[in-house]
């Protein structure tokens, strides 16, 4: 087993985790509850990582990301380092292609909501912020679990952006999933059966126990 790739893994799939939650809340609601022109394109903006190739999509922020972007020369000009093949701009990524794992589920969620539900509340005098923090979230969260542990299981399994945007380097930006593929070039088939299994196993436990307590509090509520 590649504790380190392991460990980098499980940190790049906790912060991923833990900036797409306001991210995912703010623009499922947004999605939900908000009626304009051109909402079709935004959405379908958010899910263009579920179709496009991850290489290509890769590709894409490999260019956004490098040293002749102004995203690059401007991270390049504030940290002193690149942004490309580091941590930082595998973290980025990650957040960006793992988008529509969890704004989707959050928008759904939202869109569950009886309309006629936080009319009433506005009605009897709670502010858009106690209507969100004591209605619509506690209504939501089976919604919103479901998003934060379906992006932090793909975050855990993806392979493409990570050798696209952070290159593979050990320590670095090599995740466990990198850390597979090169065994199996090094024909280390008994490593590499190791992590994938506990990769399966750790994946597959971790969404039986997220439906399980999202169906019960789901009871709970209802």
């Amino acid at each position: 087993m590649d504790w380190v790739a392991l460990r980098l893994s499980l940190e790049l799939a906790g912060l991923t985790v833990l900036l797409l939650l306001p991210i995912g809340i703010a623009l499922g609601r947004f999605l939900a509850y908000r009626a304009m022109r051109g909402k079709e394109i935004l959405e379908a903006l958010v899910a263009l990582p579920l179709v496009l190739p991850p290489t290509v999509f890769g590709y894409y922020l490999l260019v956004a990301f490098g040293a002749a972007s102004p995203l690059g020369r401007a991270w390049q000009a504030l940290f002193d380092r690149p942004l490309v093949f580091t941590f930082e701009g595998l973290l980025l990524a990650s957040v960006i292609f793992n988008l529509p794992f969890a704004v989707q589920p959050m928008q759904r969620a939202f869109e569950a909501i009886a309309p006629d539900l936080r009319a009433a509340a506005a009605c009897c005098g709670m502010s858009p912020w106690r209507v969100l923090l004591r209605i619509e979230l506690p209504l939501a969260w089976p919604g919103i679990l479901t998003a934060l542990v379906l992006a932090f299981a793909h975050t855990l399994g993806e392979f493409g952006i990570v050798l696209m945007v952070g290159g593979a380097i050990p320590g670095e930006t090599e995740t466990i999933a990198i850390a597979i593929y090169d065994r199996v070039q090094a024909f280390d088939d008994r490593a590499a059966a190791q992590m994938a299994m506990f990769l399966l196993v750790f994946s597959l436990a971790t969404i039986a126990v997220t439906f399980f307590a999202s169906r019960r509090v789901g009871r709970r509520l209802g």
